[in-house]
């Protein structure tokens, strides 16, 4: 039985981690008006927390869908059980710096005779097919004011031309070649590396994988905006859906590019900022970020530490 153990530096670094952004959503309440904001969370109750989560449940398990189909392409069939709580495992630490959750899944799925490499390349597809999709949600936003209209465009053509260099197998080959030659051994290694990881991925981004990706990410991370947007529903904004899915998913993207772990900080203090912005009262904005956060990133983090703490599991013969 494989179990992992959460101790030493990761142990003391997930406590500080949960203790400061603790911390952080009480300061959160407390600048809106303590009482109000939790007037906001009673007001939506266990019926609408429990909406929030099981939304979530379908984010997670669409995503899950899509992975194991990343890791057949890579020429991987996982024992499913055994390949969801690796999965889901991930979750666990993608509040620790570094991407530790991510390194963990590679750690794991190395024992079933996955490289590294491959898995990493599964992470790849899996995290840049999220950013299209991200593009996308916010694009539905932004699309109902002409001003933003041109920046769609150019967010389309963007995602166009790098999915276009995706597929240039021999000009990144050709690339690789160049680097590892011209440059010292350890950039060329570096680079050389990281175009394997690419070159593993364009299997992954073969047109029917990759609308097959970008619709299962639609519907999965459009369950989460879909809890959002049902949160602010019942505390009687009147965000239209369009609106609420471009806030969360903005948020979300404006988290990951933070570099920060699990986005905190700068996911919540968007979405606060954006949902002022539309007319949204302080303490419903504050009240409705710290849920839905709860309910995502939290939820998640507290599935993922259960799944490490799992025994392998293994195909009955």
């Amino acid at each position: 039985m494989t179990h992992f153990s959460l101790s030493g530096w990761r142990f003391h670094v997930l406590l500080l981690i949960i203790l400061l952004s603790a911390l952080g959503y009480l300061a959160f309440s407390l600048w809106a008006g303590w009482h109000e904001v939790v007037e906001a969370i009673i007001r939506v109750g266990y019926i609408g927390t429990a909406v929030a989560l099981a939304l979530s449940l379908v984010n997670y398990g669409l995503r899950f869908v899509r992975w194991q189909k990343y890791l057949s392409l890579l020429g991987h069939n996982i024992y499913s059980p055994e390949s969801l709580r690796i999965y889901i495992g991930g979750f666990g630490l993608t509040i620790l710096p570094g991407k530790a959750g991510e390194a963990i899944r590679s750690v794991f799925l190395k024992k079933h005779g996955v490289s590294y490499p491959e898995s990493l390349a599964a992470f790849f597809a899996e995290h840049f097919t999220n950013l299209i999709v991200m593009l996308l949600l916010v694009a539905v936003g932004l699309w109902v004011y002409p001003k933003a209209q041109p920046i769609v465009v150019i967010l389309a053509f963007m995602i166009f031309a790098v999915l276009i260099a995706l597929q240039q197998r021999k000009l990144l080959i050709k690339l690789k070649s160049f680097v590892q030659t011209r440059f010292p051994q350890k950039v060329g290694g570096l680079f050389g590396h990281g175009v394997e990881i690419v070159l593993h991925s364009g299997r992954c981004f073969s047109l029917p994988m990759l609308f097959y990706g970008i619709t299962l990410g639609l519907f999965a991370w459009g369950a989460e905006g879909l809890a959002f947007y049902y949160i602010m529903e019942v505390l009687g904004t009147d965000l239209t859906l369009p609106v609420a899915l471009f806030i969360y998913a903005f948020s979300m993207l404006v988290g990951a590019l933070s570099f920060l772990p699990g986005g905190l900080g700068g996911a919540e203090a968007t979405m606060v900022a954006l949902l002022m912005l539309n007319h949204v009262a302080q303490p419903q904005a504050v009240a409705a970020t710290i849920l839905i956060r709860l309910a995502t990133l939290w939820f998640a983090v507290l599935l993922g530490l259960i799944a490490l703490a799992l025994p392998e599991r293994k195909v009955h013969t």
